[in-house]
């Protein structure tokens, strides 16, 4: 499992605006059409557009990498699917105020000169 990680994350860095089919994102995970379609219901991942079937979906390198933190949560701390989607909008939110913080401690300095 470790080598289809890997692979991921090799994948998720050189494919800037590709697009997967479900297929291709099971490969790539090594994991079930059913898992992925889990996700998408609990909105851990979500198809770059909507469609009738499952088959039809595209997904992004986006959902590729959260596929992969998603996969790395439940193997390392044994989580649910609800516990999957809450972890994942935390760190997602941690982010974000990282990111703020960075670029407000950027001004800041900017303001007074240092």
């Amino acid at each position: 499992m470790t080598k289809h990680n890997t692979t991921l994350t090799v994948e998720v860095l050189d494919n800037n605006g590709s697009t997967f089919t479900l297929r291709e994102v099971c490969e790539r995970g090594d994991c079930h059409a059913e898992f992925i379609i889990k996700l998408v219901d609990y909105g851990i991942i979500a198809p770059v557009e909507e469609a009738e079937e499952a088959l039809q979906w595209q997904f992004d390198v986006a959902a590729l990498s959260r596929l992969q933190k998603a996969m790395r949560l439940q193997r390392d701390l044994n989580l649910n699917l609800p516990g999957l989607a809450l972890s994942l909008d935390l760190l997602d939110e941690v982010n974000a105020m990282r990111r703020d913080m960075a670029r407000l401690e950027q001004r800041l300095r900017h303001l007074t000169g240092e």
